[in-house]
């Protein structure tokens, strides 16, 4: 969709890896570190194209986490825009390590306007 795409890096630390995070007992990339990148490159991606007051939430992710990455490596996620059906985005998305594909699948999001989603959910205190 007219190359609306962005990527971003981070480097594998001890904060992120699976046993720090509690997603896993081994100290390598965790699987929720690398949705958590792919959700900020949707989100970079994308961010052009919203209006004043409007974000975007993520509602579904479905990737295989297909390798695991060390400590000290470099990961990146790609987020590409493949489809948009009104206040949906449909992201084609990939992880990589310096030493190839780690993560593959889709990402969604819909936009949203910031001050009315806050007031709804945090409404929920009042109930």
């Amino acid at each position: 969709m007219n190359d609306i795409k962005a990527t971003v890096s981070e480097t594998v630390t001890e904060q992120n890896t699976a046993i720090s995070v509690g997603s896993g007992s081994l100290a390598v990339y965790a699987t929720p570190a690398m949705l958590a990148l792919i959700e900020k490159a949707a989100c970079e991606a994308i961010a052009p194209l919203l209006s004043e007051g409007e974000t975007t939430v993520g509602t579904l992710l479905n990737v295989k986490h297909l390798a695991a990455t060390p400590v000290g490596m470099a990961v990146s996620a790609t987020a590409e825009l493949v489809e948009r059906d009104g206040r949906k985005f449909v992201f084609a998305v990939t992880a990589s390590d310096e030493c190839g594909i780690i993560g593959e699948g889709t990402h969604e999001r819909f936009a949203v306007y910031s001050e009315r989603f806050t007031e709804k959910t945090y409404a929920k205190l009042n109930k």
